[in-house]
């Protein structure tokens, strides 16, 4: 059975406040590679870590970077 997926909206708050993927991977430390894996949605497990300096770098919750997608019916 399909249970949906979980949707990283990295890309959609990144456009909406105006900062490059490369400034937020050099302010954060964080490796262009992994952080691209996580704008695909191409990951099978969350870092927590990273999960919270993206939260307080962006000022959001984790609610509104991570979003739930039910499968098509």
């Amino acid at each position: 059975m399909e249970y949906g997926n979980l949707h990283m909206r990295i890309n959609e708050i990144l456009q909406e406040k105006g900062i490059s993927k490369n400034k937020i991977c050099k302010d954060l430390d964080i490796p262009r590679t992994n952080f691209n894996k996580y704008c695909r949605d191409d990951v099978s497990r969350f870092d927590t870590g990273l999960i919270c300096k993206l939260c307080w770098y962006l000022n959001i919750g984790a609610g509104e970077l991570i979003e739930y997608k039910r499968p098509e019916e």
